[in-house]
């Protein structure tokens, strides 16, 4: 009974250790290489297996998933001769489980190594000042040199990311006070150009003030002129209508005997008014013609007008 219980124990332990090293799950996004004798068999994908006990081994496992690997800081130089400290994170996948297995010892360490070195030469092309803001040309570049050692190996690089640039204190220091510089060079320049703007704003402004004013005055005198045109226009037509009546006037029967009783009454006032003044007359000798009386009231009417 004893000896049965043991051959029994013995069976099943057997049967485990069958079962264990026939039955394989692959979780998913992973992949098992198979060797066979100690040569590459296959390779598993994911989902449930059979192996052939003792003859079929799992030598290498690899997650399929997108990896990020650490990059230590290291000391570049740039082409001015400052040292920094670069790091980064690299991004990589499996596609070929057969080739990382068997194209490269470790290919994470390789991949770290090279990525480094490519770093290292990708910042001695560039000077200090532009290792910032060329970030992401060096970090194409380290991408596109790694992928290419890389596929050999079956691994596919994604991407590289820096994540600091660490320069020395004294450089820091200078940088600071470069940009303080800069900045202070670019206020100063500010209020220059705003003070030019506001000296250009005010003579554009006295400008339009002196053309508005001096349209002012032009109209002004535009509507002065024009109201002393309409004024004169408006005495002559006045005058020019009292001489047409007048005219008329002298047609009508009694129009001339009128126009000299005004005539010699116009005569009687002014030669009133030349006993008043120094203004010498010569009289006609007969003081009692008529005729002379008018005719040198008429001359006298003449001579008080051309006076002023």
């Amino acid at each position: 009974m004893t000896t049965t219980l043991i051959v029994f124990i013995v069976f099943a332990i057997l049967v485990i250790i069958i079962i264990a090293k026939t039955a394989v799950v692959v979780p998913q996004q992973n992949a098992y290489v198979i060797e066979r004798l100690g040569k590459f068999h296959k390779v598993l994908d994911a989902g449930f297996h059979i192996l052939l006990p003792f003859f079929d081994a799992i030598r290498y496992k690899h997650s399929l998933k997108e990896s990020a690997i650490d990059i230590p800081e290291q000391v570049c130089i740039t082409r001015d001769n400052v040292q920094v400290g670069v790091d980064g994170v690299l991004y990589l996948k499996v596609m070929d489980p057969q080739r990382a297995s068997y194209g490269v010892t470790n290919y994470l360490f390789a991949i770290t190594q090279l990525a480094q070195t490519t770093l290292r030469s990708e910042v001695g092309k560039i000077d200090l000042d532009r290792t910032f803001e060329e970030r992401t040309h060096i970090n194409t570049q380290v991408v596109a040199e790694v992928d290419k050692a890389s596929d050999p190996w079956g691994i596919k690089v994604l991407r590289y990311e820096i994540k600091n640039i660490n320069p020395p204190q004294d450089v820091l220091a200078a940088m600071e006070k470069q940009m303080r510089a800069e900045r202070e060079k670019r206020a100063v320049i500010l209020t220059s150009e705003g003070t030019r703007d506001a000296a250009i704003n005010n003579a554009e402004g006295e400008k339009q003030q002196v053309i508005k004013a001096s349209e002012a005055v032009k109209q002004k005198q535009v509507n002065e002129a024009e109201g002393e045109a309409a004024a004169i226009e408006a005495v002559a037509s006045a005058t020019a209508e009292g001489i047409r009546r007048v005219a008329a006037a002298i047609q009508l029967p009694g129009g001339a005997e009128a126009v000299q009783l005004r005539v010699a009454e116009s005569y009687i006032e002014r030669f009133g008014e030349l006993a008043k003044t120094t203004n010498t007359l010569i009289l006609p000798a007969d003081v009692a013609d008529v005729a002379s009386m008018i005719s040198v009231a008429m001359k006298a009417v003449d001579q008080r007008r051309t006076q002023p």
